[in-house]
């Protein structure tokens, strides 16, 4: 997923706002002062007001005469949104040294609901062509071995195949929520940031697609548990836990 950021003087003056209103350095109810965003970030008036109609458009400000532009509660937020998302992911610190992302927390227990459902569907419902996608992911997979962005994008493709493996489009949407914390959390599990690399998730990954290839739900389903119960284990390492 490509960040506002790469996108040029715009994107990167979309993303530190969105980044300052969501880690809460710009709270709920605050007035912006445009005049010193616009010294600060160096930028010029209309970028700064096209930035934030895109914050706008994603309900986390608001310009009202006499007030100004101001942060929203953060209810009026559109959180599913695949940008919102990803900064929140990005944004979130725990809450003490060595405790869980809470962000993360919560990615935990959205995946515990949706992927072993999802898997179920798949081992009912997939195609040549889903056992294709899941059987690329897992190769990308296993040439990345030793971390690093090359496992982190097979992790993400090999999750997004299941879940359109499901062949229910909703649930297939359900990747944008899945993804943008997987990403993170895989940075951080897989990537530099990592003290100590995980095991090879080749096995783990392998057991759900030979379930899904052989149509066994339930098998998948356990699969998919075990594969989720790793994933909590591999991030508590991470963090020290």
């Amino acid at each position: 997923m490509e960040g506002y950021a790469r996108r040029g003087v715009h994107g990167q003056t979309v993303e530190v706002i969105a980044h300052r209103v969501l880690s809460g350095r710009i709270g709920e109810g605050d007035t912006l002062d445009l005049a010193a965003l616009q010294a600060e970030l160096g930028v010029s008036l209309t970028v700064l007001r096209e930035s934030l109609k895109v914050l706008a458009a994603k309900g986390m400000v608001d310009a009202r005469q006499k007030r100004g532009t101001f942060v929203r509660p953060r209810a009026d937020w559109l959180l599913l949104d695949r940008d919102v998302l990803r900064w929140q992911f990005e944004s979130a610190e725990p809450v003490a040294p060595g405790a869980p992302n809470p962000l993360l927390h919560d990615l935990g227990e959205v995946r515990a609901i949706v992927e072993p459902a999802a898997v179920r569907l798949a081992a009912e419902r997939r195609t040549q062509g889903d056992i294709d996608a899941l059987e690329s992911a897992l190769d990308a997979m296993g040439r990345a071995v030793g971390g690093g962005a090359d496992a982190v994008l097979a992790d993400l493709a090999f999750h997004r195949a299941l879940l359109a493996a499901s062949h229910n489009e909703l649930l297939e949407r359900m990747e944008m929520v899945i993804s943008s914390g997987l990403a993170v959390r895989d940075r951080l599990v897989h990537g530099a940031e990592s003290p100590a690399g995980p095991g090879d998730p080749v096995p783990s990954h392998r057991a759900v697609l030979d379930a899904v290839r052989a149509q066994d739900a339930d098998a998948a389903e356990s699969a998919m548990r075990r594969l989720l119960d790793q994933a909590v284990r591999d991030l508590g390492k991470v963090r020290g836990r």
